[in-house]
């Protein structure tokens, strides 16, 4: 079967930050270690697993941050080479009692994947995301599928998940709006782990794919009392709005939002140090994850307030001062399980399916590419927000004669 591989091979690494680093574009364009080779098919790792043949499968910020080898080295440990991208999977179950079923992959490795009984503590109660055994058990070291040597990834004609990763998509919902359901998934755990955003004055900063996603879902679960949103370009800006931001600002209006929002001072920057403001608001979501993104979180959040670290990080480098001097939450947000909700316990994806369904999250769907044009649909991907797109996916119908959205897709 085709599949795009990922090798660890050190100079396609390296050529890979160099092509980054002179496109100035912060991820590499195809030149790294990926390639379309013909594989076997991933061995099922026991009678509780299922065989899938992908429909669609997304380009996520952390697959292309891994392409272009900015990733942090703490994932070295976790991860097994060599390896399929792609976790944001809809796709068809080939074989078994679901035969045809059509569903979408919760992609954590967690203990019931890898045959632990019983379970962990945090996967016991239901944080799969919070796994303590993803480099054990019955299957090579990986955080999640797509990141796992025994498993494969979306990026492909075929992949195997176990009985328990998979949801069930309903006939009503199209595929490009069932992709959406990891990533939005994404976004509510992140909504949801946050103690301070109830009824807060919260900022989101970023409105790529996750941002934007965000932004749903806290007007669906949280119900910020004001909800101001950091967007840099104007599809980004038409779609914050349309999901419930009260302000949209562009990244060099941040600072004076949060300032006129809390009736808050402004520190003067020195050098090239960023200015920041004596109040601020009390939540920031930081869906970008670079230096320069948690540099501005903090020069916005108020004394005893609260950053929640949504887009992956790599290794950075900032001043930590304000975060101790002011007291501040830096609290991350990764993956999902099953969140605390009024109702009472609930599947992240659950909740990620109806937010999905309710906002029509499947317009984020914005291009669709053959595994043959990976290059282009990477480039594209990482620099979606400039061409006017959100979401960009691989789509693995065309093998079986389906078209994006129904209709003929001429990317």
């Amino acid at each position: 079967m085709k599949a795009l591989v990922f090798e660890r091979q050190l100079a396609r690494f390296a050529a890979s930050r160099l092509a980054a680093d002179l496109a100035g574009s912060g991820h590499g364009v195809g030149v790294g270690p990926l390639e379309l080779l013909e594989v076997e098919p991933p061995a099922l790792p026991g009678e509780d697993w299922v065989r899938l043949e992908p429909r669609l499968a997304g380009i996520c910020g952390s697959d292309l941050a891994t392409l272009d080898g900015r990733s942090s080295r703490y994932f070295e440990h976790i991860v097994s080479f060599p390896f399929v991208p792609g976790h944001e999977v809809v796709a068809d179950v080939k074989g078994g009692l679901r035969e045809g079923e059509r569903v979408v992959v919760e992609p954590v490795l967690s203990c019931a994947a890898r045959g632990f009984d019983p379970p962990c503590d945090p996967c016991g109660r239901g944080e799969r995301g919070r796994c303590e055994r993803i480099a054990f058990g019955a299957l090579s070291a990986g955080l999640q599928i797509g990141y796992c040597a025994d498993t494969g990834g979306g990026w492909s004609a075929g992949l195997v998940a176990h009985e328990s990763q998979l949801l069930t998509v309903s006939g009503e919902m199209s595929d490009e709006a069932a992709v959406m359901i990891e990533p939005a998934a994404c976004a509510i755990h992140a909504a949801l782990v946050s103690e301070r955003a109830p009824s807060a004055k919260v900022l989101v900063l970023g409105a790529g794919t996750l941002g934007l996603l965000t932004i749903a879902a806290l007007r669906a679960h949280v119900s910020p009392a004001v909800l101001v949103v950091v967007a840099k370009y104007p599809e980004q800006r038409r779609w914050a709005d349309r999901l419930g931001a009260d302000y949209v600002v562009g990244p060099g209006e941040t600072l004076r939002a949060a300032r006129r929002l809390t009736s808050s001072l402004a520190l003067p920057a020195d050098g090239r140090e960023i200015a920041r403001v004596t109040g601020g608001v009390d939540v920031v979501f930081d869906c970008v994850g670079s230096a320069d993104s948690l540099e501005s979180s903090l020069s916005v959040v108020r004394p005893g307030g609260e950053i929640v670290l949504v887009g992956m990080p790599g290794p950075v480098k900032i001043d930590l001062a304000p975060l101790w001097q002011r007291e501040v939450v830096l609290r991350g947000a990764y993956a999902y399980g099953t969140e605390q909700t009024p109702a009472g316990p609930r599947r992240t994806f659950e909740l990620a399916a109806e937010l999905v369904a309710s906002r029509d999250l499947g317009e984020l769907v914005s291009a669709a590419y053959p595994l043959e044009r990976y290059e282009e649909a990477i480039a594209h991907a990482a620099a979606a927000g400039r061409r006017g797109a959100v979401k960009v996916v691989f789509d693995l119908r065309r093998r079986a004669g389906r078209q994006l959205g129904g209709k003929k897709e001429n990317r």
